[in-house]
């Protein structure tokens, strides 16, 4: 295969192909591959073949292996591709192809940025000049204020010109097809135009068609003109020429003179009508038809509408809306049927017009008086009939033919085909559009002919019953479909008495379809024997806006065989025409349609860019220029213009004619002797990587496989969608009941086979629905456009899916390559000379602030909380509310200091712990874990918080506390009473070993005395607390904080907030680790504010409760986590007008922060900010913090200060470690939110992970922390550390050498913005991008989880969760699947897609799993490595699994 593709953007202009065929269809349609393949074909055609091809290119013909649609019989043909598929490496000639030459010669449109030439400079990422000032100086106090403004806007980020943003940067990242050397070119000369024969109007033709009605009417009025048949196949009604004048006369006076009032009429002559007939009532559809055309209105015939939502209905209720349709012709059969409402009313269909139903039954219909008659003129300009017609993106479009040109058209029928007066003709086509209607409506009556019509029905009950009636009534004609055939074959079983020598001619009328050729030939090859001559079947061509194109000529000569090719299927691929050999499997046989029609000029041009004659052997869309053709499409001049009038040119760029040819929507060329052959269409043209492809080519190697068995003949779609700048194949088939998934499984993979080794084109996507689910048109076969809008949007309910992205997508940009490291150094040089500044930061210095903070002068918080209780006794310092947000406990300084005395006291007496000794305090949320805390304080102890065990889920809660109490060594465990008893319960001995708890001790029952003494630390260095937290890699890690930490850390979040005794916070958190833990349990105590206590898990019970205490307590600051605002946002949607009703207003709130470890959920913020703006909530006031193990708090928003800033970075510069400003809504665009500001005595740096040099502002690395609240290391019980020291005590490896910094582990950037700080200074943003632990190494790009599940999370509405992982260098996507489980493989191709589109990534496994697999922690946080530890180990009970190739 071709190592590299070019994309190119091919304009064409594609509609829709059904396959098999277009206009109708079936259960079993399509081609007789698989069972009853073609026999060996006379030769002598193929000969004079390739001599003519030979000579228009010089003898040089290039056979390559390339694709097939015949192969010989039945089982043949499976050992050819058994054949094929054991050695696949068949000489695949197949190097790139050369797509300079198509660039000049097909005006190809290559995506590239307007105006970029060739010496357009290198993109640049990194915005130094943001950051910095005019030399690097500050610039406060030297300047004007004017020169101030001039240096502010120079220091703007110089970002791109917006025009560069909406044009991909395409070029420089995607791999670009090299042309291939080899490829085959057009070497023939410039075609010719071909002249079909002179039309020779007989004298004796009518003027119009209505002249023959009234002639044949008058003067033969028991001539038989139609009759229908029931489901038995029995005579139902004979339709004389006589009833049809009648009825004809009857419907054109109702029409005109019934509808509306005399003065309004509803319907004037050239208004247009719609006709619903079904397709088992000819002749009511016949009379309805004629009667618009005598009273000179416009019949639009459509399908009847079954149901509201009808594949394509609503398509066609825009047809009928744009051509002003108000009235509805229809049977009354047809109206008892349509769908009614209660009132009996017929309702509007959806994207349907008002319409009055008028029914045309002889007994509606009031008899035309006397002396009315129908004004009957010879043929003009006006319009005729309008044709509908469904292009490839399923709208509808409706044809126009004046009345010339449908007069023209039967004569040039009736001289091609040779039809005399009376003759009997068989039509099992659809009678409404296409060759049944101009054959079995139009032509039959300019000639009088007697129509035997088959419906569809009858078709599927009996599949011979066309044969049976051309015995029966000894006709001479027969229009079918290669189906028709198909079917007669499959249920002949040597009936005795078929004679079909009556038959002189076999209209075949897809006979344009490359797989036609085996229905015809299996056809003749079995009723050879029953009076079939070869010569009788006539395929044709044709196309809804050039009528007929060609049609095979009735012959008497059965020594003259018809024309065949054997053309090499990789040739097709480049346009260009090479005869091949029909052993290979590589080619395509097509059959000759026959000759130009009579009066028409047909010509072939290229299919795109400039309408240019094609040469002998390039394959082109086939141009008529003739008087039976459509005029125009209804109502679309612009539409109009570039199909009815295109004016073929020469390579000099002369026209051929004046006169305007007609784009037919058929590729082919015109062979010797005149012979037309069709290859395609150009709805079925997929372009791939540069080469042609026919959907149709592709349905046939699909059948081949032998598909009886597990697929339904014709019931398989082929149509291709644009992923990442290419078109792709996807392939939907419905699977038979009874096949089981292995056999079908085994079919997919031999398809994908056959048509890589056969096309040479890789299959995107396979998918196969159960039976009979994909859409159908009204004749059965499948709706195409239909079928891929289901598969786009998720839809379609596959049973079974295979994706094989990673054969097919062959443009992804190249694997980033990792330069060879530069030195620290020389970064910072290069940094210095480019003007950029090293990327730090700080806070506030502590130092220098100067506030009355009176506790200051306390080294240990438990002396700040002896002296608030003798200070300031009686001052409430916790309220802790209960789910209906009344107070359920509150504590006053007093009562905390003696509650902590007595546990205290606890402690030393029944515990017997000494100085230092580790407590675990499991403990619900709430006032006993706080006076726990401090107890241990009193009492020397190190207390270590621990979330309880969930009484509803012991067996994987319970096992996390033994965990924490084991690693934190913990001499003795404080808890309440209930929880003492779930602890010892045999719940709790099933999931732990419950002998080996330390001494558990329950604080409900304290001792009523004091303790001696208050233990007062030696040190501030010593262990204040443990704080132990599951990190988001599932990593369980307790870090050390010392007295000193935790007194700077309060102290810092005090100045933040400014909090003071006569505040109020309210804390909707959970208490365990982090900030959590210090709001919830120490701010207060040092600050003096009041802490309003919510627990979180309250809100699954009242969602309301956080926001209704804040409004409540008139509080300016509150703090919560993710998952709570996530409850309200969910929980609260519905709600916000009743809350407002019950008085709740956030208008007071100035800040509420979220406290967080990982990039800020701008998505869940905006949406909160955003829903409570009507409750008086300020979108400034929502804002993030940043913590980590290293330091719980790095960024915290507080009060003063600039308003939190958002930038928008270029996704692709990030995945390359660099930080690319760009505009908001560009592609690639990622919004990030800063997370607060830096807290006071804070300072960062951003370094390389690696090299652990410092970077500069434009640069994504690591942030690194320096401050005196960091945790002062990793509490190991192995001490391990070499962990530890690099983690806590780590130096740059140039610069500032000196000071020792904390590694946080996470990744961002530090951006100077044009604001300033409360001390005027410029305020440093920091902006977190992610974890480095999660980041994944893919393609040598470093890539966040979150944005590619943000994107997975957007790809279908069913996806509510996602997390991704890798695992042996495949990306796997988890989804969580909210619906039913037929929906599960529908989110497989869309996983895929959205990766590959705005990623760059292959997806290698997709797991669609239920609501809730995917693990998260207490904040909020998907613990990935746990989901992928149970999707290797097996755990995760998918519903799909789908491994993509």
């Amino acid at each position: 295969m071709p190592s590299k593709r070019r994309s190119l953007d091919v304009q064409t202009s594609m509609d829709t192909y059904t396959p098999p065929d277009t206009s109708s269809g079936s259960e079993d349609e399509g081609s007789v591959q698989g069972d009853s393949q073609g026999t060996p074909t006379s030769s002598q055609g193929s000969i004079n073949m390739e001599h003519w091809i030979s000579q228009a290119i010089h003898g040089s013909t290039t056979s390559t292996t390339s694709s097939s649609s015949t192969q010989s019989g039945g089982s043949g043909a499976a050992h050819r591709l058994a054949d094929v598929m054991a050695q696949t490496h068949i000489e695949n000639h197949s190097a790139p192809p050369d797509v300079t030459t198509y660039t000049s010669e097909h005006s190809i449109q290559v995506e590239r940025p307007q105006g970029s030439t060739g010496s357009r400079t290198a993109p640049k990422y990194g915005n130094a000049e943001l950051m910095e000032t005019g030399d690097g100086v500050p610039v406060s106090s030297r300047v004007s204020a004017k020169i101030q403004q001039l240096v502010n806007t120079l220091k703007r980020p110089k970002r791109p010109p917006l025009r560069e943003f909406f044009v991909d940067d395409f070029e420089e990242l995607l791999e670009v097809q090299q042309p291939d050397p080899n490829q085959p070119k057009p070497e023939g000369a410039q075609m010719l135009a071909m002249r079909g024969e002179q039309l020779g109007v007989v004298t004796n033709w009518p003027p119009s068609l209505e002249a023959a009605l009234q002639r044949w009417g008058t003067i033969s009025p028991k001539a038989p003109c139609l009759t229908t048949m029931d489901t038995n196949g029995k005579p139902l009604y004979i339709l004389t020429y006589g009833k049809l004048w009648t009825r004809s006369m009857k419907v054109a006076y109702s029409i005109l003179h019934k509808l509306g009032t005399k003065q309004e009429p509803m319907v004037r002559p050239g208004d247009r009508v719609a006709l619903v007939f079904p397709n088992n009532d000819p002749a009511a559809f016949m009379a309805a038809f004629y009667g618009c055309l005598l009273a000179e209105v416009v019949p639009v015939p459509i399908e009847v509408p079954l149901t509201r939502k009808d594949a394509g209905s609503q398509q066609i209720g825009f047809l009928l809306g744009s051509c002003g349709v108000t009235v509805a012709l229809t049977s009354d059969a047809c109206h008892k049927g349509l769908p009614k409402s209660p009132t009996g009313e017929i309702p509007q269909f959806k994207g349907w017009p008002k319409l009055l139903w008028f029914v045309t039954e002889s007994k509606h219909l009031s008899k035309p008086p006397r002396d009315w008659f129908p004004h009957i003129k010879d043929a003009n300009n006006d319009t005729a009939y309008i044709e509908y017609k469904t292009c490839k993106d399923g709208s509808v479009l409706g044809v126009t033919v004046t009345r010339t040109a449908l007069l023209t058209h039967c004569q040039a029928l009736t001289q091609a085909c040779g039809y005399t007066e009376a003759e009997t003709i068989v039509n099992v086509l659809d009678f409404k559009k296409d060759v049944g209607l101009w054959h079995g409506i139009l032509t039959s009556v300019m000639n009088m002919m007697h129509v035997i019509s088959i419906p569809y029905s009858l078709m599927k009950v009996n599949p011979l019953s066309w044969i049976q009636k051309v015995c029966q009534y000894k006709a001479k004609v027969a229009c079918v479909k290669s189906r028709d055939m198909h079917w007669a074959l499959v249920a002949h079983r040597d009936q005795r008495d078929i004679n079909l020598s009556s038959l002189r001619m076999l209209i075949v009328a897809d006979g344009a379809n490359p797989w036609s050729i085996s229905s015809c030939d299996a056809f003749l090859n079995v009723f050879q024997s029953k009076g079939l001559r070869q010569e009788v079947i006539c395929p044709c061509a044709s196309s809804p806006e050039a009528l007929t194109v060609a049609i095979r000529r009735p012959t008497d000569d059965s020594n003259q065989p018809p024309g065949r090719g054997v053309l090499s299927m990789h040739g097709l691929t480049y346009g260009v025409i090479r005869v091949d050999s029909e052993e290979k499997l590589s080619v395509l046989t097509v059959q000759d349609v026959g000759l130009v029609m009579p009066g028409a000029i047909m010509c072939s041009v290229k299919p795109d860019g400039v309408p240019q004659l094609c040469r002998t052997d390039e394959i082109g869309e086939l141009c008529v220029c003739a008087v039976a053709t459509g005029t125009s499409y209804y109502g679309l001049s612009g539409m109009t213009k570039n199909t009815f009038e295109v004016f073929p040119m020469t390579s000099s760029g002369a026209p051929i004619s004046e006169y305007p040819f007609i784009r037919t929507g058929l590729l082919g060329f015109v062979g010797p002797g005149g012979l037309v052959f069709v290859v395609g269409k150009m709805d079925g043209l997929m372009v791939v990587s540069g080469r042609r492809h026919n959907a149709d080519d592709i349905v046939a190697t699909a059948l081949a496989v032998e598909p009886m068995k597990f697929v339904y003949r014709g019931r398989i779609a082929v149509f291709s969608v644009t992923v990442l700048h290419d078109e792709r194949i996807v392939i939907v088939a419905e699977q038979r009941p009874d096949s089981t998934e292995e056999d079908s499984f085994q079919w997919m993979s031999r398809v994908l086979q056959a048509i890589d080794s056969i096309h040479q084109v890789g299959v995107y996507c396979l998918a196969l629905v159960p039976a009979n689910t994909l859409p159908k048109t009204p004749l059965g076969g499948i709706h195409l456009s239909e079928t891929k809008q289901l598969f786009l949007e998720g839809s379609l309910h596959p049973c079974n899916v295979l994706m094989c992205p990673h054969t097919c997508v062959t443009n992804l940009p190249k694997p980033r390559q990792k330069q060879p490291e530069i030195g620290p150094a020389s970064v910072m040089v290069g940094n210095l000379v480019s003007g950029k500044r090293i990327a730090q930061a700080s806070g506030r210095d502590l130092g220098q602030i100067e506030d009355n903070d009176q506790a200051r002068k306390f080294l240990f918080l438990s002396e700040v909380l002896q002296w608030r209780a003798q200070t300031t006794p009686d001052h409430v310092l916790y309220t802790l509310l209960n789910c209906r947000g009344a107070i359920a406990n509150s504590l006053t300084c007093v009562q905390l200091h003696k509650r902590a005395e007595k546990i205290a006291v606890m402690l030393m007496e029944r515990g017997h712990l000494q100085d230092g000794d580790h407590v675990a305090l499991v403990y619900p949320p709430g006032i006993d874990l706080i006076a726990a805390f401090y107890g241990c304080l009193y009492a020397g102890c190190v207390p270590i918080t621990v979330r309880p065990p969930h009484p509803q889920n012991i067996a994987t809660t319970l096992p996390t506390v033994k965990m924490i109490v084991e690693v934190s060594r913990s001499a003795c465990l404080m808890t309440t009473q209930l929880i003492c008893k779930l602890l010892r319960s045999r719940e709790a001995a099933a999931a732990v070993d419950v002998r080996t708890w330390p001494l558990i001790l329950d604080t409900d029952d304290l001792p009523k005395k004091r303790p001696a003494q208050i233990c007062k630390p030696c040190n501030p260095d010593t262990l204040a607390y443990l704080d132990f937290s599951v990190s988001t890699t599932g990593m369980l890690a307790g870090v050390k904080m010392s007295h000193a930490a935790t007194s700077a850390f309060c102290r810092s979040i005090k100045l933040q907030c400014e909090l003071y005794p006569s505040r109020e916070v309210a804390i909707c958190l959970d208490p365990y680790c982090g900030l959590g833990f210090v709001l919830w349990c120490l701010c207060s105590v040092y600050s003096g504010h009041q802490s309003i206590l919510i627990p979180p898990s309250e809100l699954e019970t009242n969602p309301a409760l956080w926001l209704l205490a804040v409004s409540q307590y008139k509080v300016r600051d509150t703090f919560c986590s993710y998952s709570v605002m996530e409850l309200c946002t969910k929980g609260l949607g519905s709600q916000t007008e009743s809350l407002k009703a019950r008085g709740l207003d956030l208008s007071r709130v100035r800040t509420c922060v979220v406290v967080a470890e990982e990039r800020p959920r701008i998505a869940l913020t905006q949406s909160f900010s955003k829903l409570f703006k009507d409750l008086g909530l300020h979108p400034r006031a929502v804002s993030t913090s940043f913590g980590c193990r290293v330091n719980l708090a790095i960024c915290l928003q507080g009060t003063s200060g600039p308003d939190p800033t958002t930038v928008y970075v270029d996704m692709r510069a990030l995945r390359h470690d660099r930080v690319r400003l760009v505009e908001r809504g560009s592609p690639h665009s990622l919004p990030l939110m800063e997370s607060g500001k830096i807290l006071p005595g804070v300072r960062i740096i951003i370094a390389n992970p690696e090299t652990k040099g410092p970077l500069g502002d434009s640069h994504l690395g690591e942030i690194w922390v320096h401050s005196a609240h960091n945790a002062s290391g990793y509490f190991t019980i192995y001490g391990d550390e070499s962990l530890q020291s690099d983690h806590f005590n780590s130096r740059l490896s140039f610069g500032d050498t000196q000071t020792i910094w904390a590694r946080t582990g996470y990744l961002g950037f530090l951006r100077r913005t044009e604001l300033t700080d409360a001390n005027g200074e410029r305020h440093d943003a920091l902006y977190v991008v992610g974890a480095l632990d999660e980041a994944m190494e893919l393609r040598g790009m470093r890539y966040h989880p979150i944005d590619i599940e943000t994107s997975v999370i957007r790809a279908h509405k069913s996806v509510t969760e996602c997390a991704v992982f890798t695992w042996t260098n495949l990306l796997v996507v988890v989804v969580e699947l909210d619906g039913s489980e037929q929906e599960a493989l529908d989110l497989v191709p869309l996983v895929t897609n959205v990766v590959l589109e705005e990623h760059y990534l292959i997806v290698g496994v997709v797991v669609v799993v239920d609501i809730g697999v995917i693990p998260i922690n207490s904040r909020g946080e998907k613990q990935r490595m746990h989901l992928r530890d149970g999707f290797l180990a097996d755990q995760l009970d998918p519903i799909y699994v789908a491994y993509n190739m």
